[in-house]
């Protein structure tokens, strides 16, 4: 973000019902599934008034964002998407998934080391204490937000989520970057490449000894493929 803001940018980075710092409703308030977060999402961007912009996604996650572009093409300038859940076959890790199970879920996700964990799990890199405090301080504060990522994760149903995003994408046509770590263990550089081969505008690019989360891996590698991007002239 300070990269774009240094060229001129405005960007905004939300933090998801549920997670970060933002709210943390009952699920019986709000069903923390992807038509959930869509109409949420969509709610947001309704609300900031943004009749056109340029997107970023990433991670698990991130899936809702694709969602929100297929569905308002005209909406979308530019797609950004970082080692986000891609088709054919993309599939919620094994570490990732215990964190919805019965019982086990409900003891992993009141654990405030789950954050170092998790982030370090997904790439080559140890993460500086400083930047795992920001994820920690939640649920250092509130069981809520442990529970609001335990409902998050069983419902994420990412086989049909995928094949959602493969028949809305088949006819996309918005310029697309997609940028992969690719040392992440958990999602495929292939299946990002052929995405990315599979789009009229696509383009790929794999960035070395960067992992699932490339933005705190190595933010500098990020903002060299997704600033040129940006300021490219579309012919």
């Amino acid at each position: 973000m300070p990269a774009l803001a240094e060229r001129g940018f405005r960007s905004i980075a939300p933090d998801w019902i549920g997670h970060g710092t933002s709210s943390k409703p009952d699920k019986r308030e709000f069903a923390y599934d992807q038509a959930t977060y869509l109409t949420a999402l969509s709610h947001y961007i309704e609300a900031l008034e943004l009749s056109r912009f340029s997107l970023i996604v990433q991670g698990f996650l991130g899936v809702t964002g694709l969602l929100y572009a297929a569905q308002n093409p005209d909406k979308i300038e530019r797609l950004i998407i970082l080692n986000t859940p891609l088709p054919p076959k993309a599939e919620l890790p094994t570490a990732v998934k215990m964190m919805g199970w019965p019982l086990i879920g409900e003891v992993m996700t009141q654990d405030p080391l789950l954050v170092d964990r998790t982030l370090e799990g997904g790439g080559p890199y140890q993460v500086a204490d400083e930047d795992l405090d920001v994820y920690r301080r939640p649920f250092l504060k509130s069981s809520d937000v442990g529970r609001s990522l335990m409902w998050t994760i069983r419902a994420m149903k990412m086989p049909q989520i995928t094949e959602q995003i493969a028949q809305s994408f088949s006819n996309w046509s918005q310029p697309t970057l997609i940028v992969w770590g690719t040392s992440d263990p958990w999602l495929s550089s292939d299946h990002a490449k052929a995405f990315a081969q599979g789009l009229e505008n696509g383009e790929y690019v794999g960035l070395d000894e960067v992992g699932h989360y490339a933005q705190e891996d190595w933010a500098e590698k990020v903002s060299e493929a997704d600033v040129p991007f940006l300021r490219k002239q579309v012919l």
